[in-house]
Parts: structure tokens; C-alpha cells; sequence
């Protein structure tokens, strides 16, 4: 789930990415015109896509499942459309493609809403069978846009970014007390941290029964027009 601008806003425009190829698109604050509108997406890539929206270019944006797409939707000429993109991977012995082939893959986008900069992560979970067969965080891959694709970086500089169940956001990491060039992750059994550089992480294992990281209000309020300290968005 993603929002165009807090949800109070008449121009408010919030889209819900199911698994499968329905997007569904509402405007919450539209009084009697605050109908679901259900799109259906014919590429199968994105079956399994989240969606974020990207302020700077006025669209919902979602990743294919193989990274080498990005669908668009357009706020303005109200159309899905979908963009190409190279993608640069690392260089791996066959041993490390086997045992990563081997692994369960997300592919995640996340976009500065300062800049025109977007991030896209793809995790790699695998099944611990000396832990009860547990799935747990193995690698994350960090790629950068440029000029339409996706290279492979390990310095995304002060910079760290949030995964969880709602929207992942990115923040500069000297402002808010956190580790730069780094992934903080939450889901239902494993909360931790991913160094970039390093490509190591350090976690642990609960039942954690609301595994969402929320902005803080700073964030939040760099998509007002007239940001107040009395405002509040949710992402769920």
C-alpha cells in the first residue's frame, strides 16, 4: 500500500498492490467519488510486486520480479506503462550462483523523496533446517538507477534505508542516529541490520506481531506543502 499525499489531502491518491495483477487506486478525501478504481496489470513479472510512490515523478511505481522492469503509474495521464532497464550484477563463483539459486528472492524499490535517486534491494532468504527450518535473511544486493539501469553499488554514502511490512523509506542516516550505508529489516520472525559494505547482518529471532517500521514525522511532512508539526500519516 502507498499514498500520493497525506491521506486528509483532496488530492490523495491511495493504491493497493495485490498479490496477482489487480492495482487498485482511491481517492480517500474525494467525498461521494471516493470509489475504488481496479486496474488489471497483464504482465506476470509484477504479480508479486509491492508498489511506492515516487514524488518527484508524480507516479506508483512497482519492480518486475527479475528487476529488469519498472511498471509505471501515471498520475496525470492516468496509464500503466513499463520502462526497461539494464541490470549489473556481481561477480559470484558458480558455487555462490548455485547456493543463492537455491534461496526464496524479493526484489524491493525504494526512492529518495528529496531527489530524483531510487534504490531497489534484492533480498535472499534461506531456510536454517538446525533452527526448525526457520527462513532467515542470507544477502541483500543494493542497485542504483542510472541512466536507466540498475547498477550494483556497495556505498549508497550516508544514507540507510527501512524494510518492513509497510512502504520502505530511506533516510540520512547522520540525522537520525542510525548506521550509514546500511539495511534495517523487520518481518514477522527476524529483526535486524545489513551492512552494505560488508554484506554482513546482525538480527534476532522473535514472534514480532506488528513488523512495521514508521517514518518520522520529518519524513512525513516532506510531502505537504505546508508541513505541521500536528501532522501525521500511517503506512500500513
Amino acid at each position: 500500500m502507498s499514498s500520493s499525499s497525506p491521506r486528509d489531502d483532496e488530492d490523495c491518491i491511495l493504491a493497493v498492490k495485490f498479490a496477482g495483477s489487480q492495482l487498485s487506486l482511491c481517492r480517500p478525501a474525494a467525498g461521494k467519488n471516493n470509489k475504488w478504481i481496479n486496474i488489471k496489470i497483464e504482465n506476470s513479472g509484477f504479480s508479486s510486486s509491492r508498489v511506492i510512490y515516487s514524488k518527484m515523478d508524480n507516479k506508483f511505481a512497482m519492480v518486475a520480479s527479475w528487476g529488469r522492469s519498472i511498471g509505471y503509474w501515471n498520475l496525470v495521464d492516468e496509464k500503466f506503462k513499463v520502462e526497461t532497464c539494464g541490470l549489473v550484477l556481481p561477480e559470484l563463483l558458480e558455487s555462490e550462483w548455485e547456493e543463492l539459486d537455491s534461496c526464496c528472492k524479493t526484489m524491493e524499490l525504494v526512492k529518495l523523496r528529496s531527489t530524483k535517486e531510487m534504490f531497489m534491494i534484492k533480498r535472499f532468504r534461506k531456510r536454517n533446517n538446525e533452527e526448525g527450518g526457520r527462513m532467515e535473511k542470507h544477502k541483500m544486493w543494493m542497485f542504483e538507477l542510472k541512466y536507466s539501469g540498475w547498477r550494483y553499488t556497495q556505498d549508497i554514502g550516508d544514507l540507510c534505508i527501512f524494510l518492513s511490512k509497510s512502504e520502505p523509506f530511506c533516510l540520512k542516516a547522520s540525522s537520525h542516529q542510525k548506521c550509514k550505508n546500511s539495511i534495517y529489516f523487520l518481518d514477522k520472525t527476524e529483526r535486524g541490520i545489513f551492512t552494505i559494505a560488508d554484506k554482513c547482518k546482525t538480527s534476532n529471532f522473535s514472534n514480532f506481531t506488528a513488523p512495521y517500521f514508521i517514518p518520522p514525522q520529518s519524513y512525513l511532512n516532506a510531502s505537504r506543502t505546508n508541513p505541521s508539526p500536528e501532522s501525521s500519516t500511517v503506512f500500513f
